[in-house]
């Protein structure tokens, strides 16, 4: 996939994920402040208009700076933060690239979900969106073709949401319930669900 296909594919799976807005606000506030929402939203918007004025031939790295910087710039809350950094640390990854494997996705989201668990101290199991990001982004690592490699790599990320219930959140604001967020379901790790998702109906 080149530039022109990427920037074509995030913009059409972004425009797809805002219909989520209300569920991952709903699940936010069980456990958080309730903004996952509105951050999803906000940062889905800019991050289109950011693309949009991008020239076609953008390389992969420079449109994964973009949406990294426009997600931040929408959005003053943590998780919009960690998102961009997430995007700014897996852009390095394709650093001088013209097109992206499978593979190149799968190194991206490994590299993505290694500085989110740096920045916010946070690990598998911790009840956040790397028990969706981190399994995912194995699925992708394998070399699949495309479509078999997303399809496995939402299984991978579902199975890793249908556990979050059963842990108690370790991290963030939702650490304060203690057993109480036991039962209840990760946002964060349902927005990526959601964003593959989206990826998959849109593309």
């Amino acid at each position: 996939m080149d530039g022109s296909a990427l920037n074509a594919a995030i913009r059409n799976a972004l425009a797809e994920v805002t219909q989520y807005a209300d569920e991952l606000r709903d699940l936010d506030a069980a456990l958080g402040d309730g903004d996952l929402g509105v951050t999803v939203s906000l940062g889905a918007r800019a991050v289109i208009s950011a693309l949009e004025e991008l020239p076609d031939d953008a390389l992969p790295a420079d449109i994964a700076k973009s949406c990294a910087k426009a997600f931040a710039n929408a959005n003053p809350s943590t998780m919009a933060a960690l998102v961009a950094g997430a995007l700014l640390a897996g852009s390095r990854i394709w650093a001088g690239s013209t097109s992206i494997s499978v593979a190149d996705a799968g190194a991206f989201a490994t590299a993505a979900g290694e500085n989110i668990g740096r920045r916010g101290k946070s690990q598998v199991g911790d009840k956040t969106i790397l028990d969706a990001l981190v399994p995912a982004a194995e699925a992708l690592s394998v070399g699949d073709a495309a479509d078999t490699a997303l399809e496995k790599a939402i299984d991978a990320a579902e199975r890793g949401v249908n556990d979050t219930v059963g842990m108690q959140s370790r991290r963030g604001r939702a650490s304060w319930l203690q057993e109480r967020s036991i039962g209840l379901q990760d946002p964060g790790a349902t927005a990526f669900l959601r964003f593959l998702q989206s990826w998959k109906a849109a593309n």
